[in-house]
């Protein structure tokens, strides 16, 4: 139940950053929910992968290469789904980073709740 609430809130807040950023273009709702469940896949599958390869560029930036690593998941994503287009490597980055923190101060605030 916690993943699908995470993909949910990751959908909401996907598709408002779309509206948010004129670089972020989301089709639908629908196509958000898309976004969020290919995200979480390529997150779960690929970035750790990722992540071990670049780990001494890593080192060096002090961490800062994981943020392009987000953005190249998230301009991997936009080639998987029919409906979601970002307009570059820099727009992909802000998006990144605004899901990421949006998507857990969110998260956080729920699990308050709860």
């Amino acid at each position: 139940m916690n993943f699908l609430v995470r993909l949910l809130i990751s959908a909401i807040v996907a598709f408002g950053l779309s509206y948010l950023l004129p670089g972020v273009h989301i089709d639908s709702f629908s196509t958000a929910l898309i976004v969020a469940i290919v995200l979480a896949l390529l997150n779960t599958l690929l970035k750790p992968l990722l992540v071990l390869l670049t780990f001494p560029i890593s080192i060096i930036t002090l961490g800062l290469f994981l943020l392009v690593i987000n953005a190249l998941i998230i301009m991997l994503g936009t080639k998987l789904v029919e409906g979601f287009k970002v307009d570059g490597f820099w727009w992909a980055m802000l998006f990144s980073i605004l899901l990421s923190v949006t998507t857990s101060i969110l998260h956080s605030s729920t699990r308050e709740n709860s």
